[in-house]
């Protein structure tokens, strides 16, 4: 009979020790954890550049340096007068560095010798304006100039909105606003709610064409169009009520 009484009461302590650890096993789990979900928020705005860039370059072929250089001297200011004819003040016309390099001829078996063919002479110029029409339209009327003789490579034309600093700070609070909604509505069906933003990731800035559906983990800044997209994301954390 003692016997079985001993039993009983070890039986009995033990039953005590393992309900004692569950409860204090789940006191220690709900202070610690915490339940969160973590939604992905966008935002895009349209803007339009307002300031752009045209870089080109004339280029002449001489026999000799001298003559290269002297020729390029004599289209410079043709080209100047034509910049100034399409409404760009002088502050607006930077003309840059000459430069230039020998071409040498080959010998019969192809081989390149030290005898100098010709000079290819290149000064690079660029215009900005807050007038970004003006620089589309010298872009591809600029080539005009060719029927003067005049050389003419011209490169990509860039555009650029200089209120991007200030508009990313408007953009990533709408991406986390969007973020709250998605996390919203994603909890609705579960009977919760969303509670407070624990933690905050801002994601890349996409600068694309308005039409344009490309993304980059490094992110997009195009200056090829006018008329731009500027997508901010934003990855939220929220606790859940």
């Amino acid at each position: 009979m003692l016997e079985r009484l001993e039993k009983f009461q070890i039986l009995l302590l033990s039953l005590i020790i393992a309900i004692g650890v569950i409860i204090s096993a789940n006191i220690i789990s709900g202070a610690v954890s915490k339940d969160v979900i973590t939604v992905t928020g966008s935002y895009s705005q349209n803007v339009t550049s307002d300031n752009g860039r045209l870089e080109f370059a004339i280029t002449a072929r001489k026999p000799t340096k001298l003559e290269a250089f002297n020729t390029l001297n004599k289209q410079r200011p043709v080209v100047i007068k034509y910049l100034e004819s399409q409404g760009f003040a002088p502050d607006e016309i930077e003309v840059k560095a000459f430069s230039g390099y020998n071409t040498y001829k080959l010998a019969p078996n192809g081989m390149s010798t030290n005898e100098v063919a010709y000079f290819n002479a290149t000064q690079n110029i660029s215009v900005k304006s807050k007038d970004v029409k003006k620089i589309q339209k010298t872009s591809t009327d600029i080539s005009n100039l060719l029927s003067k003789g005049i050389d003419i490579n011209v490169y990509e034309t860039a555009y650029y909105y200089s209120g991007l600093s200030e508009m990313k700070v408007k953009l990533l609070e709408e991406a986390t606003q969007d973020a709250q909604q998605r996390a919203a509505a994603m909890l609705k069906a579960t009977n919760n709610r969303v509670g407070k933003i624990q933690s905050v990731r801002m994601g890349v800035f996409q600068i694309t064409p308005v039409d344009s559906t490309n993304v980059s983990d490094m992110g997009i800044s195009d200056t090829t169009t006018i008329e731009k997209k500027i997508t901010s994301v934003a990855n939220v954390t929220f606790t859940i009520k």
